[in-house]
């Protein structure tokens, strides 16, 4: 049986790709929310389940938000988001 952190991973997914069909004017402040709901369900998972199955959920999340995390790393690194 899955714990309740993996449930609530999965369904975090399936919200993701809900926001992903809907219209673009909402994919930016709909991926602030999924970023600050996200952080401490990879967290609760980690904790639960092991780290590797925490690096997995992470790897997940990123390749959901994967924009916002290219922009933060251009950033970063001082390109300006470029």
């Amino acid at each position: 049986m899955l714990s309740p952190s993996l449930i609530a991973a999965a369904l975090w997914a399936v919200v993701a790709t809900g926001i992903a069909l809907g219209p673009r004017r909402f994919h930016w402040p709909a991926a602030w929310a999924l970023i600050v709901t996200g952080v401490p369900i990879v967290g609760w998972v980690t904790y639960q389940n092991g780290p590797l199955v925490g690096l997995l959920v992470l790897a997940g999340g990123l390749s959901v938000l994967r924009w916002p995390v290219k922009y933060l790393l251009a950033a970063l690194r001082g390109e300006g988001g470029k």
